[in-house]
């Protein structure tokens, strides 16, 4: 069975939170690997065909790094990193702007869905409505 996470996105998983959520560089080790276990549980639900195009689109942007800027992502400076990733999601091509939505939002997900940065954030929202805040 292949990996719920395809390796190419497990190496660009840090430069790529970095650069969606720069304060995620400042994240703790227990932090790291709950972002990394929660982006896995989403990709878990996810057919294997999207995990894979998740995969090569992946290798796409490390490609495209390795060409313009003949390094790759994990090695780009930051605002290389957002112009790269910008062309992508401003691209006539829907496939690839959708690749960088959803990179983003995986991200996101793995972050601001933990209970620490919740917390962080004063974030007080409760399944239980406004009654809750009371």
């Amino acid at each position: 069975m292949p990996p719920v996470m395809p390796p190419p996105l497990r190496n660009a998983l840090r430069p790529l939170a970095i650069t969606f959520v720069p304060e995620i560089a400042g994240a703790t080790a227990a932090e790291w690997s709950e972002l990394e276990r929660r982006v896995t549980q989403a990709l878990v639900t996810r057919p294997s065909a999207m995990r894979r195009q998740l995969g090569l689109f992946v290798r796409v942007l490390e490609a495209a790094s390795r060409i313009r800027y003949r390094t790759g992502l994990a090695a780009l400076d930051p605002g290389r990193r957002i112009a790269l990733l910008e062309t992508f999601a401003g691209s006539p091509l829907l496939l690839f702007r959708r690749g960088v939505w959803g990179l983003r939002t995986l991200i996101m997900l793995g972050w601001y869905t933990q209970p620490s940065v919740v917390t962080a954030l004063g974030y007080r929202a409760s399944p239980a409505g406004w009654g809750a805040r009371r």
